[in-house]
């Protein structure tokens, strides 16, 4: 730990990429803090189900010591391919060889897992970075919440709409011109019951004329699912009001899928609330800033944020977790700069692989004929 030793590292960000790095690094001994803008450990995280894949976020949870409790927590999920008439079109079961894959896990059993391993209030909720300042060697990190924290190197995790992100890079985030609409059902053995069946423990996933669909029956008791197209020119700036009206938003994939089956329909109508992403990608333009302050760097979606169509997001912060603790704890890096210029040399080539993918997929996802098979064989 000769890098660390003696030093406060502060990682702003308590998602995955954030945790897991305060968890390898612990396991050497460093001194780390979290900071998290959410209130508190109970705060609900939105959102879809996360696959970890072996090589890269099964990778980093071994090292982490948490591979085996992911398993025990997570859920091997088959998956059922139909046209926009619900006929089957492909089936991929789950079976004894392939159940730890990329079984599914809920976002915050995930951060849970995560928080459960970490040293006793490594985490510091309710803060919200606003900015940072050098003194006396050291970094100065401010809170909206007027309160402030020392730091001797700080890891920068918390998002891809980072506000400290300019400290490293000036490069900019881009729209890619697709809409996702996400939906959640609790309950839906009761809410909507025969969908639920013919699901049947299965992701479910249907494209038709350029509209597509992804359902997770089994999301912590929550069927959650998105709606994938291009974003409609008249959505380029959409009113706040429309984004978060749920009429507005069940009548707009009720048109975009009138001549679909109406068990597809029913999703929509048992809707209670929406959540309209348009997707964005962070562009990795290497080199970042070489005359950086104090030593500083970016992993997960602050460095390298890509849309969500090759499974690649969570899998990718986890790995550059796991590769810079390497670094860090590495004997032969004469510095916290070297160490941190030579994760991010190779960051940037398996994250730009993952960020490629990731566009491809969604060009495709957008063609008229697009078939989820090529996917996921």
């Amino acid at each position: 730990m000769t890098l660390l030793k003696n030093k406060k590292t502060a990682i702003i960000g308590a998602g995955p990429a954030g945790l897991t790095l305060a968890r390898l690094l612990q396991q050497t001994g460093a001194d780390v803090s979290v900071y998290e803008r959410d209130k508190n450990s109970q705060t609900r995280i939105q959102g879809g189900t996360l696959d970890l894949h072996k090589g890269s976020g099964q990778e980093a949870l071994k090292k982490a010591g948490l591979l085996e409790k992911y398993y025990l927590m997570a859920l091997p999920m088959g998956i059922i391919m139909t046209d926009e008439k619900g006929s089957p079109l492909f089936t991929k079961q789950t079976t004894s060889e392939n159940r730890y894959d990329n079984p599914e896990i809920n976002r915050n059993i995930l951060r849970t897992m995560l928080l459960e391993s970490l040293s006793c209030d490594t985490v510091v909720w309710d803060r919200k970075c606003s900015g940072l300042e050098v003194s006396d060697q050291q970094w100065i990190i401010h809170f909206e919440n007027g309160t402030q924290e020392i730091a001797d190197l700080i890891i920068v995790a918390n998002g891809g709409m980072s506000s400290i992100r300019s400290y490293v890079t000036d490069t900019q985030v881009e729209e890619t011109g697709t809409m996702i609409i996400q939906g959640d059902i609790p309950n839906p053995k009761f809410s909507v019951p025969k969908f639920y069946q013919y699901c049947d423990k299965h992701r479910l996933m249907a494209a038709h004329q350029g509209n597509s669909l992804v359902v997770n029956p089994n999301n912590n008791g929550t069927l959650s699912y998105g709606v994938i197209f291009e974003r409609p020119q008249i959505w380029q700036n959409p009113r706040v009001s429309d984004a978060q009206d749920v009429n507005f938003i069940r009548a707009v994939l009720l048109e975009r899928f009138f001549d679909w089956d109406d068990q597809f329909k029913e999703l929509f109508n048992s809707t209670l609330s929406f959540h309209c992403l348009p997707t964005r990608k962070l562009p990795l333009d290497p080199p970042w800033k070489n005359n950086r302050p104090l030593p500083i760097t970016l992993i997960g979606d602050a460095a390298h944020l890509m849309p969500p169509f090759a499974g690649q997001g969570v899998n990718t912060g986890l790995l550059d977790a796991l590769i810079l603790s390497e670094k860090l704890m590495h004997d032969t890096y004469d510095s916290l700069d070297t160490a941190f210029k030579a994760y991010e040399a190779e960051m940037f080539i398996y994250a730009q692989e993952a960020q490629q993918a990731s566009s491809k997929n969604e060009i495709e996802m957008r063609q008229l004929d697009f078939s989820f098979k090529q996917f996921i064989q």
